[in-house]
């Protein structure tokens, strides 16, 4: 079964207490995502953020809380990136999972797996 969740609202900011610096964003989501669906979405915004100026503070584990997507640690420079890094990362991932069949099916075929470890082998015995 194939697995899509959408941003259904605005993103909600919440204040944190420890500096004053950043923020919590909150995205609402159409469902509660996988394990699967919310660990790719992870990477994905990871992807979408590295090498931006203001992100030292964002927390990216455990991204996707219930039906919502909690950034914590916003700069208030990195805001106007957020949201298309955000929709970019959630489209990415949507379809990554489309054709997945449950959340224990692997990303890669086996044969790839096979292939790539033949390669790591071949470059150990140089």
């Amino acid at each position: 079964m194939a697995e899509s969740h959408n941003i259904v609202a605005s993103a909600s900011g919440e204040a944190l207490p420890a500096d004053g610096i950043c923020v919590r964003l909150r995205f609402p989501l159409s469902g509660s995502p996988s394990g699967r669906w919310s660990r790719d979405l992870s990477a994905r915004l990871t992807t979408e953020l590295t090498g931006h100026a203001h992100v030292g503070h964002l927390v990216l584990n455990d991204v996707v809380q219930g039906d919502e997507i909690v950034l914590d640690g916003v700069e208030a420079g990195e805001a106007p990136n957020i949201a298309g890094a955000v929709e970019r990362a959630v489209d990415a991932t949507n379809k990554a999972c489309a054709a997945t069949l449950d959340d224990t099916t692997p990303a890669n075929p086996q044969a790839e797996a096979d292939a790539v470890a033949r390669t790591v082998a071949e470059r150990q015995r140089q």
